[in-house]
């Protein structure tokens, strides 16, 4: 049999993207499925001397939709493949109901056993000869993780079965389903390892809540502390002792004043080009992403990916559901809110997780009014933090605090109500070293390729407008908001302007302009609080669409406006 196409289907969290990498490898494509915001990947996997297409599926739970993720699944099966069914070894009874559901389609179905090893360390012993069997299709035992079991599902590949089973009701399938694993599974008593004593206090709110906030505060002293590390022995020192004698010879042989000069180069501080404020391409525009902003991105990467990958973020989900649905949201909206922390883009497009258009306009709100990316944190840190550690407290509490209020509101503004919660909450499991590599690697050259351009494209934007002294003019026309509602000198519109381009480079801004600490306090605020990024913006357009998107915005000025005034009014 000659297969062209593989799909991978099952319910979420059963490990079908492990499979899935193992499978393919590196290079894949992901896709929105056409008409809608669904994603799905897309890569090659090679059956013999035969290249065929595999796609990993939305998890789904049913073949009868009942969301969008679903109704994906099913449209994707009915234009036809081997179905490759991706069942929790360790939830064999919950996992088999979608598997009977396949088998009624009349489509070639092989089972891949996955997380095999947990049924081990769980006690659970499964006879797969006789569950073969029972389905009448082949079954292998596999894990994603490892690896175990990945050469037996391919060469096996062409064995998937159509069985034409006949359909049945709801109630004879549960029935069947039961029969099924009395007959080829039997389990052991066991003692509970110490994984799944921490999973029982990790889900308690008694003891959930303390573990959460140490996580979380763990999570970002490991990520300053590993982005403090590169930038001070290796990013610090490869610039100013590679990078720097080459910028001064560039320098010298342009000539100080010169176009090009101010455009490579930028302005000499003292003589000597300053990284963060002679403002040129080569110099600012390649130092703040690169030498400042990279350390930070990886260790926060590098951390999300350890939590992904053992399990921990469901849980705080479920954790953070009362609290969320106070701002019209779910537990599961965290998740933006976190991946926002590191980049925006992603946070944006994590939104599509949320059903409901209701939830996705709140959750993009917040995100963009109140979630600093990593990059700009990172800034505001850095400078700020120059002027006391209380003085940055500030600035989150104040971010904070909008969060909440604004969520408050708009829960309350906006018609409809906030769903309940359905999560699965996987097991803990430690995480594989060459999966949170393959991650981590995947998620900085996204960063890369979408930061550096936008950097560069800002510092050229910024200079090409100071030589027009079209700065002058907007700072004319925005000095009453800038120094009568603000209190900020009207320099600072530069930043402002290229806060619309990048969020860090523009808080970089603030530093050359001798701002008070009040000003500072305000201008990284406001910075935060009065626009997205463009990339941001873009996928939130997207995501949310013309109309949405523009009521969004007007919120976010809105608040900037306010925010600026009452900081203005009460800092001293």
């Amino acid at each position: 049999m000659k297969i062209e196409k593989v799909l991978l289907i099952g319910n979420p969290n059963v490990g079908k993207s492990a499979i899935f990498s193992r499978l393919t490898g590196a290079k894949v494509i992901i896709s929105n499925y056409p008409g809608t915001t669904v994603e799905f990947t897309q890569g090659k996997i090679k059956i013999g001397d035969e290249t065929a297409m595999i796609i990993d599926v939305p998890g789904t739970y049913t073949l009868e939709p009942t969301c969008k993720a679903e109704d994906v699944a099913c449209r994707m099966l009915q234009e036809g493949g081997v179905v490759v069914n991706v069942v929790d070894a360790t939830n064999l009874e919950r996992n088999l109901c979608l598997t009977l559901q396949l088998l009624e389609k009349d489509i070639p179905v092989i089972v891949a056993l996955n997380m095999w090893d947990d049924t081990k360390h769980r006690g659970i012993n499964i006879d797969i000869k006789k569950l073969e069997e029972n389905l009448g299709v082949p079954v292998v035992s596999t894990c994603g993780l490892t690896g175990e079991g990945i050469k037996e599902l391919i060469s096996r590949l062409p064995e998937a079965k159509a069985i034409k089973s006949s359909a049945s009701s709801d109630g004879k399938k549960w029935e069947k389903i039961g029969r099924i694993v009395e007959e080829v599974q039997r389990l052991t008593h066991r003692h509970h390892t110490l994984l799944e004593i921490l999973e029982d206090l990790s889900i308690k709110p008694l003891t959930g809540l303390p573990i959460a906030i140490g996580v979380v505060y763990g999570a970002f002293w490991i990520i300053r502390f590993i982005g403090e590390s590169l930038i001070g022995y290796l990013f610090g020192p490869l610039f100013e002792r590679l990078w720097l004698p080459l910028m001064m010879k560039l320098s010298t042989f342009l000539g100080e004043g010169s176009f090009l000069h101010h455009l490579l180069i930028g302005n000499l501080i003292g003589g000597n080009i300053d990284f963060g404020q002679s403002f040129g391409l080569l110099t600012t525009g390649f130092y703040v992403p690169i030498g400042m902003v990279l350390p930070y991105i990886f260790s926060f990467y590098l951390v999300l990916g350890i939590l992904e990958d053992f399990g921990y973020l469901p849980r705080l989900a479920v954790l953070t559901d009362n609290f969320m649905h106070h701002l019209g949201l779910h537990g599961y909206a965290i998740i933006p809110f976190i991946l926002g922390l590191g980049c925006n883009v992603p946070g944006a497009l994590a939104t599509r997780i949320l059903e409901e258009r209701r939830e996705k306009f709140i959750a993009a709100t917040l995100m963009a009014i109140a979630i600093p990316c990593m990059a700009q944190t990172a800034m505001i840190v850095g400078l700020v933090g120059q002027r006391g550690g209380k003085y940055v407290a500030i600035v989150f509490v104040t971010l904070f605090a909008l969060l909440v209020i604004k969520g408050l509101i708009l829960n309350r503004v906006l018609k409809g109500t906030s769903p309940e919660i359905l999560v699965e909450i996987p097991p803990y499991r430690i995480p594989q070293i060459q999966a949170v590599i393959k991650k981590l690697w995947m998620r900085l050259s996204g960063f890369l390729s979408e930061a550096l351009p936008f950097v560069l494209l800002g510092v050229l934007f910024v200079n090409i407008l100071q030589m027009l002294r079209i700065i002058d003019f907007f700072a004319y026309i925005f000095t009453p908001v800038l120094t009568g509602l603000w209190g900020l000198p009207k320099e600072a519109i530069s930043a402002l302007i290229v806060g619309f381009l990048r969020k860090d480079v523009a808080v970089g801004m603030l530093g050359p302009l001798n701002l008070t600490t009040k000003q500072l306090v305000i201008g990284s605020t406001v910075l935060a609080v009065y626009f997205p990024c463009i990339a941001t913006y873009i996928v939130l357009i997207r995501e949310l669409g013309i109309k949405d998107a523009l009521k969004s915005t007007f919120i976010m000025i809105v608040v900037a406006l306010l925010v600026g005034a009452l900081l203005n009014l009460f800092l001293i």
